[in-house]
Order: structure tokens, then C-alpha cells, then sequence
């Protein structure tokens, strides 16, 4: 059937060709490339890597050298929801859950308390100071509330903190996302403002949806990874944030809340000692640098620079008002009855690091059509760089100060899965970094439990059969046999020897299996 013509007026939208698919593919791989670059540069200065993508969007866009025209708020919208779906499955795949097990009640507290407090606070900060509306303040009270989860992975990761401190931001940053969407969806909705208590009935439904089935598709998910042993060790990375995302839809499909279903359910997959577990995360942690990438680069486009200066003023007194009173203030609140000292609150009200979520969450009122959602789009984009680039440098001078900073930790030990399914065993492979306590350890001091044996090691490029008395060193990759019932206790019983090193049995570590050898 011919394709019907053009009707008078109509614009016709020209195809895209072959040609342009290559223009496009150099100009997507050469920003990679530059942004690749750019996280080298950013990691030696300290300066947020977030800045240096926008600040590319931004030299890409209408003001810049690049001169594109860019302004759909409703396709930023969208890729950026994607792009954090991303990003909260990589930090749910990263976090440690016994570092996280003992403060989930604060963290928990300060993603809903602390949330509540910050936005109000803020609000009438935007109010009374700068003479906002009340429906404007209380957007950009809570849009700006939120932690951004690939800010604070991305940088307290580099800085050698407390476990307690740093679990605590980790899970706040990730459980926080949903409860500020909720309400950033409801301020922007056309009609009055529902009710407080109407508000947290939807939050605590929506929230409670998202964690069973987050949870729930999490459990699955690792059972069946677990016991069904794929053809191609590739397929496993795939099928991991396969999963992630149906948590995330399903949540969201279920009128519940999608970003906290794909953070429990990753983070339920990253414990759950799936195999082939080093290629995934690899594979994870790429994916997640691509949807960073990708999201501030667009919302550089986004934004028009010439448009920014009436609101630098205002972005600079609403950013006073969160991070010297809002912040802290909640910190302080939802902390009361977990007796943190003041050193670690401190630290907790600083590290509080803004980054692209909240310039998504701002595009919510733009696609809604709020009065003044420009001006409040632009306040929270001069907000987000001013204070990230003024708070992300200073976190690790901040927690020398206050002499949080953490010597150093055993390394984690490096294991990765095969299952031999035929075999009813798996095949482990155990890489010794450096500071680990397996370091001068023999092998028949591992104490695996009877099933599991150390078979081959690689050392300097070498590979040879060890004999029992044979010292294990830094660099060393061990090839483990366990049989099936054991392979959990053999994982267990090297992890304490990495962090206890020969005398981990009898120091508490456990890890002795069924059975001493």
C-alpha cells in the first residue's frame, strides 16, 4: 500500500539513513571516549566526574560549540528514569550486604524522615527568601531532598570511611529515590496539593509494593542462576540486570514504587554468590558508567546557559538553606535514637551529594506544565553543580578532619563460580589481592571442608599442582573443586581466611564448613 502524502502544512519528518547512523555512531563513541578520559582526569583532581559529562552536554548544546538544538524535556525525562534504573541496579549488585545489614533501620529512617524534614525545611527557605510559591518551593524542596545514588557510589567509594558510615549513606542514597518521586509527581500534579496524610498513605503503599516484589524477583532470580547452569558464562551478566530491570517494571506495573523494587532486587542478586560473579559486576559497573554518561550528557543539552543567570542568586541561597540547616537538621532528627556520635553526623550532613537525579526529577514539572517549571529547572541545575563542586572535592579533607578516614582493610577476596552441572560441583576461581590475609597461608592450613581442594595455582604466569605445604602470595589465583553440598562452606571458609588469615577458626571468622581436612 503506497504511502499516503504529506496534508498541506504538514511537516514531513526527513528518514534516517545509513549516513546518518555512522554520524550519529562517531558522535556517541567519540563522547564516550572523552568521557572515559574524563573519569582519569576527574579521579587525579577530585572534581566530580558528573560535571565534566554536563559540562560536554553542555558544549554540545545551543550555547556551546556544538550548537544543537535540544529541549524535549519529556524524551530527558524518560532515558533518565532508564538511566537510573541502571544506576541503582549496579549499586544494588555493589553493596555489601553485611555492611549494610547492621545500620538499615538509620538509613532507612533518613530516607523517609530525613526526606520529610529536608523538604520542608527547604520549601520555606524557597518561600519566604526567595518568594516562590508555595507549589513551586515545594517542588524544588523535594527534588533537591533526594542523595543521588551515582554521586555518592561513585565518590565515597574512593574515600576510606567507617562501614557504618559509609553503609548507611550507600542505602540511604538508594532507598531514598522513591519517596521523593512520589511527592515530586504529586506537587506537579494539576489541581491542590493532597493531604499529608493522603501523601504518606501512597508512600507507604507504594513503597511496601516495590519491596515485596523487589524482593520477590530478587529471590527468584538467584534461585534459578543458582540451578540452572547457562551455556555461555556471558549470559550471565545479561540475565542479572534482565532481572533487575523486570523488578523495576514490575514494581512499577503494580503501581508501586520501581526504583526501590530494582535496588532490593539487585541487591539480593549481589549476595547471593551467583556464578561466574566478577564478570557480572564487570559487566554491571559498565553498563552503570554508560547510563551516567549518557544522563548528565543529555541534561547538559538540556539545559540553555544564557537563561541561567537570573537564578544563580536564588540556587545559591535555596543550596545554603539544604546544606547548612535542611541537611543537617535531618540527619540530626533521624538519628536521635540510634546514638551516632556527632563526628559521623557531621560527616553524614556533608556527604548529602546532589547529582543528576534531581535535575531529572526536575524535568517532572516541565512535562506537567507548573507555572514557573523552567525557572525551577534551571534553580536546581545551578544548585546541583554549585554544591556538588563545592562538597564532592572537600568530603575526604572533611573526614581526615573529623578522623573518620579508615586505615587499611583486608581486600575482599576475588572468587568466581563455574558450576559443573554434569559433575554435581563447581569449579572456583580464587584471585589473592594484595592485602589479603591469605598472604604466607599453606594450603593445608585453608582447612577446606572434605569435598573441596585446592587443584591448581597460577603464580607469576606459571601454573603448577600445589602440594599441601605449599605458601599461598599476593597475586596467586587458585583453582578450587568443591563438590556440590560443600561449595557454599569451601566460599566460606576462604573469605575467613582472607580476612583472618591461619587462624581464622579459632578468632571467631567461622568459615569451617561441615567438616575440618
Amino acid at each position: 500500500m503506497p504511502a499516503c502524502p504529506p496534508r498541506a502544512g504538514q511537516r514531513r519528518e526527513p528518514p534516517l539513513t545509513v549516513h546518518h547512523l555512522n554520524q550519529l555512531l562517531l558522535v556517541c563513541s567519540l563522547v564516550l571516549l572523552v568521557a572515559v578520559a574524563a573519569v582519569r582526569i576527574s579521579s587525579r583532581s577530585g572534581l566530580p566526574s558528573l560535571l565534566v559529562y554536563l559540562g560536554i552536554g553542555v558544549l554540545m548544546g545551543q550555547d556551546g560549540i556544538g550548537n544543537i538544538q535540544f529541549s524535549n524535556a519529556e524524551l530527558t525525562q524518560l532515558i533518565g528514569y532508564a538511566a537510573l534504573v541502571v544506576i541503582l541496579a549496579e549499586g544494588g549488585l555493589t553493596t555489601k550486604w553485611k555492611e549494610i545489614e547492621p545500620v538499615l533501620p538509620a538509613a532507612s529512617t533518613l530516607a523517609l524522615v530525613g526526606v520529610a524534614v529536608s523538604v520542608g525545611v527547604t520549601a520555606a527557605g524557597a518561600h519566604y527568601l526567595i518568594g516562590l510559591g508555595w507549589r513551586q518551593a515545594l517542588i524544588i524542596g523535594a527534588v533537591v531532598s533526594s542523595t543521588d545514588a551515582a554521586a555518592v557510589f561513585s565518590v565515597l567509594r574512593r574515600i576510606p570511611l567507617p562501614a557504618r558510615v559509609a553503609g548507611t549513606l550507600e542505602a540511604e542514597s538508594g532507598f531514598n529515590d522513591a519517596p521523593v518521586v512520589i511527592l515530586v509527581v504529586a506537587f506537579s500534579q494539576t489541581g491542590p496539593v493532597q493531604h499529608w496524610y493522603v501523601l504518606l498513605g501512597e508512600i507507604a503503599l507504594e513503597l511496601g509494593i516495590g519491596m515485596a516484589i523487589g524482593l520477590a524477583v530478587g529471590w527468584l532470580g538467584a534461585w534459578g542462576l543458582r540451578h540452572v547452569a547457562l551455556p555461555a558464562s556471558g549470559l550471565y551478566p545479561i540475565a542479572v540486570m534482565a532481572i533487575a530491570v523486570t523488578a523495576y517494571a514490575g514494581g512499577a506495573l503494580a503501581h508501586g514504587s520501581g526504583f526501590i523494587a530494582v535496588y532490593l532486587a539487585s541487591m539480593v542478586l549481589g549476595n547471593a554468590k551467583l556464578p561466574h560473579w566478577p564478570a557480572t559486576r564487570g559487566f554491571a559497573e559498565g553498563l552503570g558508567w554508560i547510563a551516567q554518561i549518557g544522563m548528565f550528557v543529555l541534561l547538559g543539552l538540556l539545559v540553555t546557559p544564557h537563561e541561567l543567570g537570573d537564578d544563580i542568586v536564588p540556587a545559591l541561597v535555596i543550596g545554603l538553606v539544604l546544606t547548612m540547616v535542611a541537611r543537617p537538621l535531618s540527619v540530626v532528627l533521624s538519628l536521635v535514637p540510634f546514638r551516632v556520635p556527632w563526628q559521623e553526623q557531621t560527616l553524614m550532613s556533608w556527604a548529602g551529594l546532589r547529582g543528576a537525579v534531581p535535575i531529572i526529577l526536575a524535568t517532572i514539572p516541565m512535562v506537567n506544565g507548573v507555572d514557573a517549571s523552567h525557572r525551577i529547572f534551571n534553580i536546581v541545575f545551578v544548585l546541583v553543580v554549585v554544591y556538588t563542586l563545592v562538597q564532592g572535592p572537600t568530603l575526604p579533607w572533611l573526614a581526615g578532619k573529623l578522623r573518620l578516614g579508615d586505615g587499611p582493610e583486608a581486600a575482599d577476596l576475588g572468587i568466581e563460580s563455574a558450576p559443573l552441572e554434569r559433575l554435581r560441583g563447581h569449579l572456583l576461581s580464587v584471585a589473592i589481592p594484595e592485602g589479603s590475609r591469605m598472604n604466607g597461608v599453606e594450603v593445608n592450613e585453608l582447612r577446606l571442608p572434605a569435598g573441596a581442594a585446592v587443584t591448581l595455582v597460577v603464580r607469576e604466569g606459571e601454573s603448577f599442582v600445589p602440594l599441601p605445604t605449599t605458601v599461598l602470595r599476593h597475586g596467586d589465583e587458585l583453582l578450587v573443586v568443591a563438590t556440590d553440598p560443600v561449595r557454599d562452606a569451601a566460599e566460606r571458609r576462604l573469605r575467613a581466611v582472607a580476612q583472618g588469615g591461619k587462624l581464622a577458626g579459632w578468632l571467631g571468622l567461622g568459615g569451617n564448613g561441615t567438616s575440618s581436612r
